[in-house]
């Protein structure tokens, strides 16, 4: 069995310490299952959407009825209504839930993968809980999360929930997937067995701390060490932005985890976003959005997805690809935190998505005269990456210039 990375090792270690909170007046299997069963009760709000085999269910209660062999059981509902009780350690909640961390305290205590891959992996194939009739109140404004828009209809999901519903409205130009979306109800139907609500959006906003996702994982690299990279010739004076990367020494460097759903192990050079790039190249622009849009409603942390989706709008609308590229780098940032000093080189293949968003970002407040946050973004893409891939460093005298997009292009 491969070993748990440091960021794995942190996440058992703080399961360790949650079983030993849960079983520490306890002895024996059948008082710990008691008492398992007492902090579902305590700490975790039910009922509540989660999974069994894939299959959507609410989670009604969890329970213990003294018998040690099967352990504890979770009563569950349909969306029939219908009712069944399984092995509570074969439910799924979601993953930034309380629930999900008690579910994965008592896959350990069991001696089980506390995260087993089919959870960690969102599938592009499985049911998703529908907005029911009394999950919106059509006398009050109701906020949507986009996950995927096309020109009739967007697919979102209501904020708080993992409940998905189809939004029937006009300016839904303006909106991208994981924009928050304020509407104005007017009515809500299903047809085919799907939840459809039409309205008038009245505001749009990016607040990706909102959207309750799992930040993505940053894989150890080791350190990168200034002074095994390339600077210039010897008689070259240090460019005045590389001198303080170099000033603070080594770092330690980092891999994003990259999602990607869809994506074939086996042939890595036939995955969703070649397939959309060559669509795009082929003149079917229809088709090449449509997979990016499915990417995003699959995991909205596709980073790819939200720079690609960018780069199709940001020769004529940068007003419109700026936001793409800002759920992209917003998503990645959540990793990051606000005291993240280290490396993200272009090297490490992973790291592309989200410097690609950075960089799009970046050219956008360019475009539309945003100075002072350019140069921000941009140097903070040079610490992240000094070696400097995307060409910044090129561009950044510019900026502190005021030079404008146009007057660039011109020269």
């Amino acid at each position: 069995m491969k070993p748990p990375n440091p960021k794995e090792r942190k996440k058992l270690e703080s399961l360790d310490k949650l079983i030993e909170e849960i079983t520490v007046d306890a002895y024996g299997d059948n008082e710990q299952l008691w008492a398992f069963r007492q902090a579902f009760e305590d700490d975790v709000a039910l009922p509540a959407d989660g999974f069994v085999i894939g299959e959507p269910v609410s989670v009604i209660a969890v329970d213990y009825d003294g018998n040690e062999r099967r352990g504890l059981t979770a009563k569950c509902s349909r969306e029939d209504g219908s009712e069944f009780v399984v092995a509570a350690s074969e439910v799924v909640l979601p993953q930034a839930s309380a629930g999900s961390r008690y579910i994965a305290a008592y896959r350990r205590w069991l001696s089980l993968d506390p995260y087993p891959a089919e959870t960690n992996k969102p599938s592009r194939r499985r049911r998703q809980h529908k907005v029911a009739e009394d999950d919106i109140d059509l006398d009050k404004p109701v906020e949507l999360i986009a996950l995927t828009v096309k020109q009739r209809g967007a697919r979102c999901r209501l904020l708080g929930s993992d409940r998905i519903i189809t939004l029937r409205a006009g300016r839904l130009w303006k909106v991208v997937p994981g924009a928050i979306v304020m509407v104005k109800p007017g009515k809500q139907w299903r047809y085919g067995g799907h939840p459809y609500l039409s309205g008038e959006i009245q505001s749009t906003r990016i607040d990706v701390k909102a959207l309750d996702l799992v930040p993505l994982g940053l894989a150890e690299m080791g350190m990168w060490d200034p002074k095994e990279e390339y600077w210039g010739e010897e008689d070259e004076p240090i460019e005045r932005w590389a001198e303080p990367i170099i000033a603070h020494g080594p770092r330690p460097m980092f891999e994003m985890e990259q999602v990607l759903p869809g994506e074939d192990p086996d042939d890595p050079f036939n995955d969703p976003i070649t397939r959309s790039n060559d669509l795009k190249d082929a003149g079917e622009r229809a088709e090449a959005i449509k997979i990016l849009m499915d990417l995003c409603q699959a995991d909205l942390r596709c980073l790819d997805a939200h720079s690609h989706l960018g780069n199709f709008v940001f020769d004529r609308h940068p007003e419109d690809a700026i936001r793409h590229y800002e759920v992209g780098r917003c998503i990645g940032e959540l990793s990051l935190g606000d005291d993240f000093i280290s490396v993200l080189p272009w090297g490490l293949v992973d790291n592309r998505p989200f410097l690609r968003c950075m960089h799009g970002y970046g050219l956008c407040l360019w475009r539309l005269g945003r100075f002072d946050e350019v140069e921000q973004i941009f140097q903070q893409m040079l610490w992240l990456n000094p070696s400097d891939n995307q060409g910044v460093r090129f561009l950044i005298d510019e900026v502190k210039t005021k030079t404008a997009w146009e007057d660039r292009e011109n020269k």
